[in-house]
């Protein structure tokens, strides 16, 4: 009987930490948001109806429903809603944003002078070529990267967001500083920082680690997208699939370390002896991102011209997108985008997964004008993650060269993986469209 009591007691708190979370929610969109409208009341109410059925699914999918860390999440739902509605509902968030934006276009302008001085002279179009004007652009933002990191200014910022996350959250120290890496080093490079930390990871600290680093984006890449889709958009989807990624992925896979075991060792991700060995070899990492993300898009954008050619053969002129549309269309509903343009923006959606970040991007482009301001952030902020399919075989192999044996369960779980990255995009996308 008095089992029976704690077991209901201890549902119970944990279901208060979810009616306190949507509690904040309400809260802060009346404070901070505009005046309480019936649109507007509706679209929260959509919201945490999508909020629900995400964490629902994750919920479904977890491996071990009682070790869930309800405070955490809660907490981190928490601060997601105040940092979404401080950045687009107060005018200091703005200014910020404002700042961050100047701060990234000053860096294209001088990126953009250096590839203007080696290919000044090639001829192109009145729209320009995207390798040159966006890719090429990747080749100063890593070297600029490489350098932060030689300095020790990058890692001295990561150890302590990383710990200070932490710390508010519960999570384990190797699961918060990962997260924090990830916002600024890529796939790869946010995994091998921790290589040392490996023989320590079960299968659950190894799909949040794998989780964080799919959810998230590279710094080097950021300057790319800023040059694609509206910087604001791009800049607050950031920490947002930062913490997403942390959320869904410690539902679906929850873990309980023990203090004596909660120790973080890092290893340093520059090798570089001197400032100008930095320098150069962010800048050969620059330039292997930039050809491996053509080469990419090169591969995926004929591949999907492909499919849609068999799809249209097939079934009459219904492409691939159209169908990834009407399957997203439900979930984009509530998500808040509006009725008229789901669809289409569900395809967008839809074909990230399918591909990657930079084909949708390129494809929602040509779509901003046709659509309405909410769906271009909810769809923006979807879409600032590595959650797709070719993503896995990237963490998958990472692992492999660190730890043949996890390579191979990140591999066994990598269809999870995807899924549950791709649920923490939903979710990013969810909270900014509810303060828009």
């Amino acid at each position: 009987m008095t089992a029976c009591m704690t077991s209901d007691n201890l549902l119970k708190s944990k279901i208060e930490y979810v009616y306190e979370s949507i509690f904040i929610f309400v809260i802060i969109f009346i404070i901070l948001g505009e005046e309480p409208t019936v649109n507007n009341v509706i679209g929260v109410l959509l919201g945490i109806a999508a909020v629900a059925v995400i964490l629902g699914i994750a919920f479904l999918m977890s491996n071990d429903r009682k070790n869930i860390n309800y405070k955490g999440v809660g907490i981190m739902l928490a601060v997601q809603l105040v940092l979404t509605a401080f950045m687009f509902n107060t005018t200091v968030g703005q200014q910020i944003i404002k700042g961050i934006s100047w701060v990234f276009n000053r860096l294209i302008e001088y990126g953009t002078e250096g590839v203007n001085f080696v290919l000044g002279g090639v001829e192109v179009g009145e729209n320009g070529v995207f390798f040159f004007n966006v890719l090429l652009l990747i080749i100063f933002f890593a070297t600029i990267l490489s350098v932060l990191t030689y300095l020790k200014i990058l890692p001295f910022i990561i150890k302590y967001l990383g710990w200070g996350l932490s710390k508010i959250t519960g999570l384990p120290k190797v699961e918060s500083f990962n997260a924090v890496n990830s916002i600024f080093f890529g796939q790869s490079e946010a995994l091998i920082a921790i290589k040392s930390q490996f023989h320590n990871l079960n299968d659950n600290r190894l799909y949040i680690v794998s989780a964080s680093a799919m959810g998230s984006v590279s710094a080097s890449i950021v300057g790319a997208y800023l040059g694609i889709l509206p910087d604001e958009y791009i800049l607050v989807a950031l920490p947002l699939n930062m913490f997403s990624a942390l959320i869904v992925s410690s539902i679906i896979a929850p873990v309980n370390v023990p203090k004596e075991d909660d120790e973080v060792d890092i290893q340093d991700v520059s090798n570089a002896k001197s400032f100008f060995e930095a320098m150069g070899n962010g800048a050969l990492d620059g330039g292997k991102i930039a050809l491996i993300v053509a080469s990419m898009l090169i591969a995926f954008i004929a591949s999907l011209e492909l499919a849609n050619a068999v799809f249209g053969a097939i079934f009459g002129g219904f492409t691939l997108q159209q169908l990834l549309g009407y399957i997203i269309a439900p979930i984009g509903l509530l998500m808040g985008i509006p009725a008229a343009e789901v669809v289409d923006a569900g395809a967008i959606m839809g074909t990230k997964i399918v591909t990657n970040e930079f084909v949708a991007m390129l494809e929602f482009q040509g779509m901003l004008e046709n659509v309405s301001e909410k769906t271009v952030g909810i769809v923006t902020v979807f879409l600032t993650s590595f959650a797709n399919f070719s993503s896995i075989g990237i963490i998958a192999g990472t692992v492999q060269g660190i730890d043949a044996e996890k390579g191979g369960r990140v591999s066994g779980f990598g269809l999870k993986l995807l899924i549950g990255a791709t649920l923490g995009s939903m979710l990013s996308a969810t909270i900014a469209g509810i303060f828009l």
